[in-house]
This record gives C-alpha cells, structure tokens and sequence, in this order.
C-alpha cells in the first residue's frame, strides 16, 4: 500500500539521509513543520525535500550522549590538586536537553545523539561550570545527605511532591536483571533549593531528629497522601 504519512523515521529513509541528519535539519531550518500532524509530513511535503540540503546540514556524524558528557568534563579541565577530571554524566547531557542547550537527535530512549558543533557551543560557553553543577545527578541518599537529614525525610519531600526525579537508573545487584532495581535521580540544583522553597520547615530542628523518631514530615506526607 502507498504511504501516504511518514514520520522522522520514515521521511528518512525515502530520503537516504540518516535520521539524525533528518531531525538537525528539521531543528535548524531546512525540513518544515510536519503538515499532518506534529510528527507526520504528508507524502507530498517528503517529495518536495531536498535531500542534499538535508545532508549538508549535517556533514559530520552526531556524537553519543557519553562522548557529548566527556567533552564538558574535558572542557571543564582539572579543577582539583590531584588532577581529577569534572564527572561529567549522560543525566547532565539530558538535562542540557531540558534547558534546551542541547538537541537529541536519536528516537532511542536509552541513549541521546548530538551534533558535535553544538556540543562544542556548550562547552565554550563562560557558565559551564555552574550548569553542570546545577545538574549533577543525587541519588536519594545523596540528597539526603546533602541536606543533612535522614533518607526518610527526603523521602517524605518525594511524596509531598517537593521534589521530583527527571530520570531513573537501573541498579543491579549481582549478574541477574532480577536484582535489579530503578533509583531516582535528582538535579543537585532541586535539591539545594528545598530549604529556601520551603521556609515554613524548621530545617534545623528536622536535621536534629534522631534515629528511630518519627520525622516531623511525616504528618503532612500523610495529609498528602491520595485518598
């Protein structure tokens, strides 16, 4: 049957041009807006794209979220006495997505692609510094500890919606995916900014509760709880 819709995907391979080449062009100018819906150009709208101005919007291949996120450390340099490179993650280069820094030119969900000039953009820019460090991942005991407070009252901001993960990690213990379990990751950026966000918390008194004592928050998780 005759296509008469396509997506990025699709549009790409009538085309011959790689799809991340596809959705650049599409970000930068040369493909339109899709015409059918906000995903789907109609066949005549594909016909009448120029592959060759498509691939000369991208002449260099994309490079991986992870080479993306080695590029900022190397750019960030060695800023410790012991020449310890930035740890620069791909949850950092995904949340350059979010700020908009960064486009992600894959459909793939469990890794990100990049055009290498943007990623160069980024690592150029006088902020850098300051934005990976807004965006370095905590886990939630981490974060709790950043905050000086037991992992029960992080959890309790969880569920009080104070706080929200962008993304998940698969954690395993042992070989078998059956160990393996999510943990949510958080901005560090989310997390400094709790004590200011919510000045109606003693924050000194919620550092101070001991092991075994039921946190002071757990009365208004409660009452946040859905019926």
């Amino acid at each position: 049957m005759r296509r008469t819709e396509y997506d990025a995907g699709q549009a790409a391979k009538r085309l011959k041009v790689p799809v991340s080449t596809f959705r650049w062009a599409r970000h930068t100018g040369p493909i339109p807006a899709p015409d059918v819906s906000s995903s789907q150009w109609s066949r005549a709208a594909v016909e009448s794209l120029d592959a060759d101005a498509i691939r000369a919007a991208m002449p260099t291949p994309p490079i991986s979220g992870g080479a993306a996120a080695d590029r900022i450390a190397d750019a960030l340099g060695t800023p410790t006495a012991y020449g310890e490179r930035t740890n620069v993650t791909a949850f950092v280069v995904r949340r350059f997505v979010d700020r908009g820094l960064l486009v992600d030119l894959s459909a793939n969900p469990d890794g990100t692609l990049h055009h290498p000039d943007q990623v160069a953009e980024v690592c150029a820019r006088e902020d850098l510094a300051d934005l990976v460090a807004a965006d370095t991942p905590l886990g939630p005991e981490q974060a709790a500890a950043r905050l000086g407070v037991r992992r029960v009252e992080f959890d309790h901001m969880v569920r009080l919606g104070w706080v929200r993960s962008p993304q998940s990690i698969e954690v395993r213990f042992g070989t078998s995916r059956a160990g393996a379990v999510d943990v949510a990751l958080y901005r560090s950026a989310d997390v400094d900014a709790l004590p200011a966000a919510h000045p109606e918390v003693d924050w000194s008194q919620l550092r101070a509760v001991e092991k075994g004592r039921r946190s002071p928050l757990a009365a208004l998780a409660g009452q946040a709880a859905p019926a």
